[in-house]
Order: structure tokens, then sequence, then C-alpha cells
């Protein structure tokens, strides 16, 4: 999804561990490991003359991953793939070296019923010698991912490694995405069990850190791979994301990501130039932004 309704909030604050804020990239925290970009799209309900239409538009540089929680998208894009994606499962775009998709309400869906559109589209950027790398898709049914209970809690591994399992997303270095739902209190166990930087978007209740409590629509970012303790209260929905961050910078201009400005550049004058791979049979185009 194209982030032309990104905000960047300004406020953020320190509570120990922890930075808390509602979306990356912000002021003190722009990456968390590899994720550079997370867009928490909706709840909205979706009905006649609001269906989700994200017209063709380009991305260098990341890998995007969509994972919705309720509703149902169609991606489709300039290497053939048309994919739809229904709650639980993952849609897995490699950009690399260039690609143009879109992301659509299903021609089915699209009857007048009114159904709530919820998830996550988050953008992970690519290690410096695979950024130009040819695109790719992949997606993972739901019944795919490890899933498992522990005390109330469950667990779905979305993505990369963690709690000595591995999602079958082809991702590109370490990382973890992780889905938490609990029915009662639960002390979530992090060190030994994780790597590398750590975020949590709180998606529905409120957790306990570091003798604060924080709800629902708030992103924690920690500091330190020991941070201190978590405890989710019953009914609390959690994403669980971060990985080991890369040693060289990431700069990002609309849908563009790179360690180089200079490619950045050019990606900004192919998509200007209409140069880029197009999405066959969809003439639609969304202007770079001035």
């Amino acid at each position: 999804m194209s982030n032309e309704r990104l905000i960047i909030p300004e406020r953020s604050r320190d509570i120990g561990d922890f930075l808390v804020g509602r979306l990356i990239p912000f002021r003190k925290k722009r990456m968390v490991g590899p994720f550079i970009f997370i867009d928490h799209m909706g709840p909205t309900t979706i009905k006649e003359g609001h269906y989700m239409d994200v017209d063709q538009h380009p991305h260098i540089g990341l890998s995007t991953l969509t994972y919705m929680l309720e509703g149902e998208v169609v991606h489709r894009d300039s290497i053939g793939t048309n994919q739809r994606i229904s709650p639980g499962s993952v849609n897995w775009m490699v950009a690399g070296k260039g690609v143009t998709h879109t992301e659509r309400t299903p021609k089915d869906l699209r009857n007048g019923t009114e159904f709530l559109a919820h998830g996550y589209q988050i953008w992970v950027a690519l290690p410096k010698e695979l950024e130009e790398i040819p695109p790719e898709f992949h997606h993972i049914d739901r019944k795919e991912l490890p899933n498992w209970t522990d005390n109330g809690a469950q667990f779905c591994l979305v993505a990369g490694k963690g709690y000595g399992k591995t999602s079958p997303v082809p991702v590109h270095s370490p990382l973890f995405m992780i889905e938490i739902k609990t029915t009662n209190q639960y002390e979530l166990k992090i060190k030994g069990e994780l790597e590398g930087e750590i975020g949590i978007c709180i998606v529905k209740g409120t957790i306990e850190a570091c003798g604060n409590s924080i709800e629902h629509g708030n992103m924690l970012i920690s500091k330190t791979e020991d941070s201190c303790a978590i405890v989710l209260q019953s009914n609390t929905h959690i994403i669980l994301f971060g990985g080991q961050p890369f040693p060289e910078e990431r700069f990002i201009h609309w849908n563009f990501v790179s360690t180089d400005k200079e490619k950045i550049e050019i990606a900004k004058n192919q998509w200007k130039n209409k140069e880029f791979p197009k999405v066959a049979n969809d003439t639609t185009y969304v202007p770079l932004p001035e």
C-alpha cells in the first residue's frame, strides 16, 4: 500500500526501557530492526462507494508484508501476481529493483454488503547487497504459519524466527513478527526467545511495561534487547516485531527505500516518466508526490 497518508507523530515519551509512540518511523526511532514502516489500516467499515482501491504505485529496496486481521484484499502486481488475502494469511512482496502493484476490495465483495477491514501494511528493508534483486511474491496461508498456546495466550509466528520456531515466509534478514492474543493475564517472556530490537503494537487491550500501563493504539519500541517485564492483560491483542538492525542508514522517499539517495532519485524519475513495469490490464497511475 502507498504511504500517501503517512503521518509521523512528533510526540514520544520515555518510560525506562521503552519509547512509546504511535507508528514508525517517528522522530526518536526511524526503524526497528529491518522494519522501516508500519501502517495500521482500520478498523474501517468497507461499504458501497468506499471500497479499497489503491491504484498502481511503485516500490524499490524493500519487502512489503500485508497481514489482515479482518476483511479481504486482492493484490495484483507487475510480475503477474493476482492474489486474494484473507485474515491470518501473509502476502509477502519483494520489490527489489522495482515493482508496481495495486490493492483492491475483491469484486465479489462489492455488492453493497458492509464488512470491516483491519490489518497491517509493513515495509521491511532489504539488506544492502539484495536491494536490487528481481521482484518476487509469496503467499503463505494461515494454516502454514506456526501457531501455539501458552497459559491462555495464543501465538502465531507471522514471519522470521522466535520461540524456537521458524515461519515459512522467505525473509532476507534476521527478524520476527508474532501475533499474540490473551484470554487471561499473561507475563510475556522475551529474553532468550527473540533477538534484536523489539517493537510492540497494541491492537486491543492493555499491557504493563516498566511500571506503566499502555493501552491499545500505541506502539512501544524497546531500546534494549533485555527489556523490562511485560504483562499482557486479559483480552489483549498485540503484534510483536523487530530483529537485527542493519549497519547502514536507510533513506526513504514516498514508496522508495534505499541505502543510496541516488537510487531513489533514479526511481523517482522512472516513475514520473512511466518507465516502471505495469500491472497487466490496469491503466491507473498514482503520481509521484511533489
